[in-house]
């Protein structure tokens, strides 16, 4: 299903993003805070419709246009659709698309189900491949340029056990991030990664009420994550700020990652978070 763009803002200069997974958790927060910086926004979800229409409606309440369709981002087809009606929508490429969408699956690596790999994979790594080739093609044929942020996490360079297809995903992010940051860079278009690490979100409330605590015991800065520091380092990597910076990797983490902390209090499970 798709929502159309409302007629209340009329300032064809704004600035038009794309993110990934955007109905819920850091998605949902990176949208409504572009928006609030001056961001058109399209997002995509999988199965959350409701939580897609209740960000648009929060994105039309800053004055910015907004538009929601769902898609699975591991089929070409679907990522192909989508990206053509942003265009067709808005009248205009896209200048950032944040790859944020992605699932989870615990299981030890000898009892991993082949099926769980393939989901994994197919949409943390295939999917944003895929996004990052057809908002890229576009933008080549525009000749805008612009900015691909990809959402990794401390998986990029850290093995968590139980999570084996999900390290492989992210781990694979970083290096896609890096090839297609030179090849891309050519036509304009910079390619960075921003890794959080314990981020406060409502789920991760629910999952474990004393998280924020945890992850200020362990964090050498002394506390968690909110989802405007992941915000604040995507918001860096979209603007002219960062225009000579392409293929490189932010943490986000409070310095929880290079003071090699993942394997004491929390347990590696707390530690995963996007």
């Amino acid at each position: 299903m798709t929502n159309s763009i409302s007629s209340q803002s009329t300032n064809v200069e704004s600035k038009l993003a794309i993110v990934t997974g955007g109905s819920s958790g850091i998605g949902a927060e990176l949208a409504i805070s572009l928006a609030k910086s001056g961001w058109d926004l399209a997002i995509t979800y999988a199965g959350n419709e409701q939580g897609a229409i209740d960000v648009t409606k929060l994105i039309e309440e800053t004055g910015q246009k907004a538009f929601y369709q769902r898609c699975d981002v591991g089929y070409s087809e679907q990522v192909n659709h989508f990206v053509a009606e942003v265009v067709k929508t808005f009248g205009k490429a896209p200048t950032l698309l944040v790859n944020n969408a992605g699932c989870q699956t615990w299981a030890p690596f000898l009892e991993l189900k082949e099926e769980d790999w393939d989901r994994v994979i197919r949409t943390n790594l295939k999917g944003y491949f895929l996004c990052s080739q057809a908002v890229a093609r576009v933008m080549v044929e525009h000749k805008s340029g612009g900015a691909i942020v990809n959402i990794g996490s401390g998986c990029n360079k850290e093995p968590f056990p139980n999570l084996v297809d999900y390290t492989a995903s992210k781990g694979g992010i970083e290096m896609l991030t890096r090839s297609a940051a030179i090849e891309l860079g050519k036509y304009a278009i910079r390619v960075n990664c921003v890794a959080p690490g314990g981020i406060e979100i409502e789920r991760t409330r629910l999952e474990a009420p004393d998280y924020a605590e945890t992850w200020a015991r362990v964090a050498p800065l002394g506390r968690v994550g909110f989802p405007e520091d992941i915000f604040n380092a995507v918001e860096y990597f979209a603007n002219s700020t960062s225009s000579f910076v392409t293929g490189q990797t932010l943490w986000v983490d409070g310095g929880v990652f290079t003071a090699c902390l993942l394997y004491t209090s929390p347990s590696p499970r707390d530690l995963s978070t996007s």
